[in-house]
């Protein structure tokens, strides 16, 4: 069996596990804040933002020195006991680093090249590195002291799910005692131009599964794990993954790769669909990923388990989405919180989805095993199973 030792997250939702879990808990009607300096033109969309949080300074890692990173290195900090039990334990070499992520350091390349423009200087803080995929795991373990396997996974919104896979092989098959696992994304105005380029970025708060819904709202977030096989109350039970090759952006209708990541993580974690007290949908609010889901969802589960997507609350954290919506379910669950509702403060539930199980009321699960799933674009599924022992 593979333990969630232990786990922390920053988003929308809040810094510290308190104001998370108080998060989870409100009826607060409006959780993401409008912004109209991030898409050309100067449209107004809504985003899940980190904000009033101080994070650390790591300008002694200069080629790291990123957002993104500095999202970690709080991270680390809010687990700081913990992580010092492991690396005090074991060998360096024997603890490893799994991030994900699909924007790294882009932000600071966007402010470089505006800064370039202006002056035709380049900046001497600036590094090439700050944007390479692989720099959030490169900067967590120099700044960890640790030299296990260390690599970053960018598979779009499944990115950190995957990070999760991934975590638990390599402890599965002996190459590591402890993996550090988990992802950051933060805003930034390429991704977010990119997808309102495709017409996905909502003008209106995201309104996952809801009548009218017309597309995403991006959040930043950031989430770490530990994972190993010292027994804890928390484990990462199932793993499933699959991959459509249906297209490069548009989900597969029939949801078949959805159906097999799900299936997978239930064999994974030798469960049945019955066993599952919640799913945290991908949910992203736009037409056709909902509609791909809510099919999925109900021909694993029916409408016989409860379900929600929470990105109403975060807006989609793209790399991040997996890590932070797998560390709700664990606040969910250590904490006995009532399911997050769909949200349906501002339209009704889309009578023309299939039924899945979406929750409107508070209600608290259960069954102690509960499923996060993450569908991304070109077909990367991930779903996974954390469970309360």
């Amino acid at each position: 069996m593979i333990y969630i030792n232990c786990y922390a997250s920053i988003s929308a939702l809040g810094n510290t596990k308190d104001t998370i879990i108080n998060s989870l808990g409100s009826e607060k009607k409006e959780y993401l804040t409008a912004r109209s300096d991030m898409i050309n033109g100067g449209k107004t969309a809504y985003y899940g933002c980190v904000e009033n949080c101080k994070l650390p300074d790591i300008s002694d890692y200069k080629e790291h020195n990123t957002r993104n990173n500095r999202f970690l290195a709080y991270l680390c900090e809010e687990l700081k006991e913990q992580i010092k039990y492991f690396t005090d334990k074991y060998a360096p070499d024997r603890i490893g680093v799994v991030m994900g992520t699909s924007t790294s350091g882009l932000s600071e390349s966007e402010e470089e090249i505006k800064r370039f423009k202006e002056s035709n200087v380049r900046s001497d803080n600036y590094f090439y590195s700050f944007q390479e995929f692989g720099d959030p795991a490169m900067f967590l373990s120099e700044y960890l002291k640790i030299s296990g396997p260390c690599y970053t996974i960018s598979t779009a919104c499944s990115s950190s799910s995957r990070a999760l896979v991934s975590a638990r092989r390599l402890i599965e098959s002996g190459l590591c005692d402890v993996v550090i696992a988990g992802g950051a994304d933060t805003l930034c105005t390429v991704p977010i131009n990119g997808f309102n380029s495709m017409g996905l970025i909502s003008s209106n708060p995201c309104t996952p599964f809801c009548e009218g819904r017309d597309g995403i709202s991006i959040g930043e977030a950031g989430g770490l794990m530990v994972l190993s096989k010292e027994k804890s109350n928390l484990t990462l039970r199932g793993i499933g993954e699959s991959s459509d090759a249906y297209h490069v952006s548009s989900p597969d209708p029939t949801g078949e790769g959805a159906v097999s990541a799900m299936k997978m993580a239930l064999e994974n974690a030798k469960l049945t669909p019955s066993d599952i007290g919640y799913i945290n949908l991908h949910g992203t609010a736009t037409k056709l990923n909902d509609a791909m889901e809510a099919k999925a969802v109900a021909s694993v589960f029916g409408d016989k388990v409860p379900c929600s997507s929470t990105k109403y609350m975060t807006g989609h954290t793209l790399g991040a989405a997996g890590i932070l919506e797998s560390c709700i379910l664990c606040y969910i669950l250590e904490n006995n919180l009532t399911l997050p509702i769909q949200s349906t403060s501002i339209r009704s539930l889309d009578k023309e989805l299939d039924n899945c199980g979406l929750i409107t009321q508070r209600t608290k699960a259960n069954k102690p095993y509960m499923m996060s799933n993450s569908f991304a674009f070109g077909g990367n599924n991930a779903s996974v199973i954390i469970g309360l022992e």
